[in-house]
C-alpha cells in the first residue's frame, strides 16, 4: 500500500491507495483507476464504474470534471502506466535479474529450462503456464501480463527471496507498451516467422517488436542468440548487451557438436570455452536441441557453473509440450501446444522420426487472432500429417466454421485427408477412436490450457482431460464388444 502523494506529490493527496487497476471490473475499495487508452476500449469511458467499484483514484490523460473522488491528470497514461506500477511496488525489478526470452516459437520451453536449471528457489517464471516459484504459482491471464499484473507478480517473487525472473517477453506486449520500463539482465531469442499480424499489421512491425527486448537489454547484460536462424544477423544489429550464440557453427560461444534423438531422451555433445561436453535430455525434437542449448547457455552466463547445472537437466519438463498421454492402449496419444506454421511443422517432422504407422492431428486456430497463418496452417498439416481433423479453438466472437474455412482455403480441392468436426470434444473422441495400431494422436494448439473462449462466456475445457475420457470410454466400448 502507498498513499497517493506519494505516488504523485505535486496532487497533494493523503489517500492510502491498496493498488493499480485497469479493468474497471477488477477495481476494489482503495484502488487507483488508470484510464488507459485500448485497441478497441477508452477506459476514461468505465471511470463511474470504477468509482462504483471502490476506487479512490482516477489517473487519466483527458479532462474529467465533477467526480467524487481526486482526478490525476497526465500527458499519457498508456505511457505513465508501466511506470506507475513499477514505482507502487517498490521497484521489483530492480532487485532481481530480469531475464527476458522471445520468439515466435520456444518462449515457454527455454523459459521453463532456464528457471528448472537455475532452481524454482530461485528464480521465478510468467508466461504461458501461467507464474510460479518455490513459494507459489498462479495463473496468468496473458502470456506477458499488463504491467499492474507483472509487477504484482515480480513483487511476490522478491517476497519468496527469489533472485532471478525470466519471462516470456511476446511481441504483442511491446507492441502494447507493457515492457517499457523494464531492462534486462539478459535477453534471449530463439526464432521469428511470421505470426500476429493481426496486431502487428505486418511482418516488418512484428520484428521490430520483437527487437525492443534486446534494445532493453543493459550494456553490461547479454543478449543469448540463435546464429542459426534466418534473421540472427538482424537481430544481432540491434542488441545493446554483449552478444553470445548457440547453434551447430564452431565459431558458436555454445555449440551444438552432434545429437541423437531416441524415443525417450535426447543425447547432445556440446561445445563451450573449448571444452565438450554431454548432456542426456528428457526433452524430444531437434527444436528442443536448440531450447535446451538457449537455456544452457543463458545460466553459463549469468555465472553458474556447468558442473552445477548439468545435474538438473534430467529434470527439465515443459508442461503442455511434447505430452505423451500415460496409456495402456496400441497407439499414443500426444498434446503439445504447437499452433504456428513453423511449430506444427517442427513437431510433425519428429513424430514420424518415431516409431509409428500414422499421425492423426486434432487443430483448431483462435479466433480474434491472426487470421492471414489460418490457410498456412491448414496446409502444413495436411502436407506432414496421414490425417488432419479441424476443429474449434477459442473461436471468441468469431464464428468457428469461418475460421475452419479458411485454414482449408488452400487444400479443400486438393487434399483427402482431413474432415471438419467442428465441436472440439467430438474431435478429439473421432481421433482417437480411428486410432489404429501405432497411430499417434496429436491434439495441437492449447496444451494444457485450461479453458475455451466462447462468444459469450469462457468455459473450462482441458485437452489432456478430454484425451483421456476419450480414451477411457473407448476402452469400455471396446471391451464389451469383445
Amino acid at each position: 500500500m502507498k498513499k497517493l502523494n506519494e505516488l504523485y506529490p505535486s496532487a497533494g493527496f493523503d489517500i492510502p491507495i491498496n493498488s493499480i487497476k485497469i479493468n474497471s471490473k477488477e477495481v476494489t475499495n482503495g484502488d487507483l483507476f488508470v484510464c488507459t487508452m485500448g485497441v478497441t476500449a477508452d477506459r476514461h469511458d468505465f471511470i463511474d464504474d470504477a468509482i462504483k467499484n471502490g476506487a479512490a483514484a482516477i489517473l487519466v490523460s483527458k479532462d474529467i470534471n465533477n467526480k467524487s473522488v481526486p482526478v490525476i491528470k497526465v500527458d499519457n497514461t498508456n505511457k505513465e502506466f508501466p511506470f506507475l506500477c513499477q514505482k507502487f511496488y517498490d521497484y521489483p525489478d530492480h532487485s532481481l535479474k530480469m531475464i527476458g526470452v522471445t520468439g515466435t516459437d520456444g518462449k515457454t520451453s527455454v523459459s521453463t529450462i532456464i528457471q528448472t536449471l537455475i532452481g524454482s528457489d530461485l528464480c521465478g517464471y510468467i508466461g504461458t503456464n501461467g507464474r510460479n516459484c518455490a513459494g507459489f504459482s498462479g495463473d496468468n491471464p496473458n502470456t506477458t501480463p499488463d504491467a499492474d499484473k507483472l509487477y504484482a507478480y515480480l513483487s511476490e517473487f522478491v517476497k519468496f527471496n527469489c533472485k532471478y525472473a525470466v519471462m516470456e517477453a511476446s511481441s504483442e506486449a511491446f507492441f502494447r507498451g507493457r515492457l517499457q520500463s523494464v531492462m534486462y539482465d539478459l535477453s534471449v531469442y530463439t526464432n521469428i516467422t511470421s505470426e500476429h499480424l493481426n496486431i502487428h499489421g505486418s511482418f516488418e512491425n512484428y520484428v521490430e517488436c520483437k527487437l525492443q527486448l534486446f534494445k532493453q537489454t543493459k550494456k553490461e547484460g547479454f543478449c543469448v542468440l540463435n546464429s542459426d536462424d534466418e534473421l540472427f544477423e538482424r537481430v544481432k544489429s540491434s542488441c545493446n548487451g554483449k552478444v553470445l550464440t548457440y547453434g551447430m557453427n564452431g565459431d558458436n560461444t555454445l555449440q551444438i557438436v552432434n545429437y541423437r534423438i531416441c524415443p525417450d531422451r535426447t543425447f547432445i555433445d556440446f561445445k563451450y570455452c573449448g571444452e565438450q561436453f554431454s548432456v542426456e535430455s528428457p526433452l524430444l525434437g531437434d527444436f528442443n536441441v536448440y531450447n535446451l542449448a538457449a537455456g544452457l547457455l543463458s545460466v553459463l552466463a549469468l555465472g553458474f557453473k556447468l558442473e552445477d547445472v548439468l545435474d538438473k537437466v534430467k529434470n527439465i519438463k515443459v508442461d503442455g509440450r511434447l505430452h505423451m498421454l500415460d496409456i495402456d492402449a496400441p497407439y499414443h496419444v500426444m498434446i503439445d501446444y504447437a499452433h504456428t506454421p513453423n511449430g506444427i511443422a517442427k513437431l510433425l517432422n519428429f513424430v514420424h522420426t518415431l516409431d509409428i504407422n500414422r499421425s492423426i492431428v486434432v487443430i483448431g486456430s483462435a479466433g480474434e487472432r491472426d487470421y492471414k497463418k489460418r490457410h498456412i496452417m491448414g496446409k502444413t498439416v495436411c502436407d506432414n500429417a496421414s490425417y488432419a481433423i479441424f476443429t474449434y479453438e477459442d473461436p471468441r466472437s468469431e464464428d468457428p466454421r469461418d475460421i475452419i474455412e479458411m485454414m482449408i482455403s488452400d487444400i479443400k480441392d486438393n487434399y483427402d485427408n482431413y474432415e471438419i468436426v467442428v465441436d472440439r470434444r467430438e474431435a478429439i473422441r473421432k481421433a482417437i477412436n480411428m486410432a489404429g495400431d501405432k497411430d499417434i494422436v496429436l491434439i495441437l494448439g492449447k496444451g494444457n490450457e485450461t479453458y475455451q473462449k466462447l462468444k459469450n462466456e469462457t468455459i473450462f475445457f482441458n485437452d489432456v482431460e478430454e484425451a483421456y475420457k476419450a480414451v477411457e470410454d473407448r476402452c469400455i466400448k471396446e471391451s464389451v464388444n469383445s
